[in-house]
């Protein structure tokens, strides 16, 4: 098992102008952890995934695996194992023989070769399946055979990019779960590259999120949900995305409010923190999560101060909640409601924001001033 450190890692392409992929990139992965790197296409996550595999040459900075500087070493010795978005299964061999060619190279002997293939296969459900070809398989039963063809190995490190993202949505959940479940079996360090917030949120231990070859923010699911760093990772992580209202911070007798264009949203006392003193009277933005805007009387009659007046300009049901799709004076906001809700496409409806659950972030920096 082993441990993976990035030390001020770059990743940069030559040419005219060239091309910063990763930039300054610092993670200590601890052995066993499950992390996630996420963030959008061409954040450099895929990059940094294949610098650690070996694939790509590092421009600057050291990768330990273990106790070992492995930057000059080659991927095959670096007791990795990958498992790639098309699964880069040998079409002319049986399952079992792509499960276990690795380790024939490897001049492993073959009874050891049946075992550990046999042992794989058990674990991930697809003994049935090791006579076939990849063609006569699922791609839910694909990916499984390239988890086998990694485990087989039993290497110290699971890298795995974006191993989901060709199956299909109800496929996708389940094999989440079993990659969760897989990971706890093993007891092996799992790096895990993904687009997609909702596999990050479900599976990591830890979260990077990256945007433009930066690290932005590197917590727990719950933390980065609750504390954002900035603007970027709150917009990130989280569906529906969080709404952002522009507003002036203003302080009175009876404490800190923004100013949302005309309506006051107050700030609840315990969350007020000394940097915001800076910050009055000038121009912020608010942001607020869908599941924090309510609409029942209830909420309205307990908090109402933290009224607002909006249009429903679609109203999408799901099924155990409604997406409600609003016009506050120009700008767009989603609020995520219970499904009885009254407020229906057309409606000018009364709004009721938590002000216990409120961020504030600098309009400049994009920084955050509030959590």
């Amino acid at each position: 098992m082993a441990s993976i450190t990035l030390k001020e890692l770059y990743k940069i392409y030559p040419g005219n102008p060239e091309v910063v992929a990763v930039k300054d990139f610092n993670l200590d992965i601890a052995d066993k952890e499950f992390v996630v790197l996420v963030g959008p296409s061409g954040c450099g996550k895929s990059t940094t995934l294949r610098m650690i595999a070996g694939l790509e040459e590092i421009t600057k900075g050291e990768l330990y695996i273990g106790e070992k500087k492995v930057n000059d070493v080659p991927p095959k010795d670096r007791d990795i194992a990958m498992v790639f978005q098309n699964y880069a299964l040998y079409p002319h061999m049986t399952v079992y023989k792509n499960m276990a060619f690795g380790l024939e190279l490897r001049k492993t002997p073959k009874a050891e070769i049946d075992t550990r293939v046999r042992e794989a296969a058990r674990i991930l459900d697809i003994e049935h399946l090791l006579d076939r070809k990849p063609k006569a398989l699922s791609g839910g039963q694909r990916q499984r055979v390239a988890l086998g063809r990694a485990m087989v190995r039993n290497p110290a490190v699971f890298l795995l990019d974006e191993p989901l993202s060709n199956l299909d949505a109800k496929l996708r959940a389940s094999m989440r779960t079993e990659l969760i479940k897989l990971h706890q079996r093993l007891g092996t360090t799992f790096v895990y590259v993904t687009h997609d917030q909702t596999e990050a949120m479900t599976m990591g231990d830890r979260i990077v999120v990256m945007k433009d070859g930066l690290v932005q923010q590197v917590d727990t699911p719950q933390n980065l949900y609750d504390t954002p760093c900035n603007v970027f990772v709150a917009g990130f992580i989280g569906s529906p995305q969080m709404n952002f209202i522009d507003g002036v911070l203003n302080k009175n007798a009876e404490g800190y409010y923004v100013d949302v264009q005309g309506d006051e949203v107050h700030i609840k006392p315990d969350k007020v923190n000394e940097k915001m003193a800076a910050y009055v009277g000038k121009p912020i933005k608010l942001g607020i999560r869908p599941e924090d805007i309510h609409d029942d009387e209830a909420f309205l009659a307990e908090h109402p101060g933290s009224a607002i007046e909006a249009q429903v300009e679609v109203s999408e049901l799901m099924g155990s909640e409604v997406y409600l799709y609003l016009d506050y004076k120009g700008t767009r906001l989603t609020a995520r409601v219970a499904p009885d809700t009254t407020s229906k496409t057309g409606n000018t409806v009364r709004m009721g924001i938590d002000t216990r659950k409120v961020h504030l972030f600098d309009n400049d920096t994009e920084a955050a001033i509030m959590n």
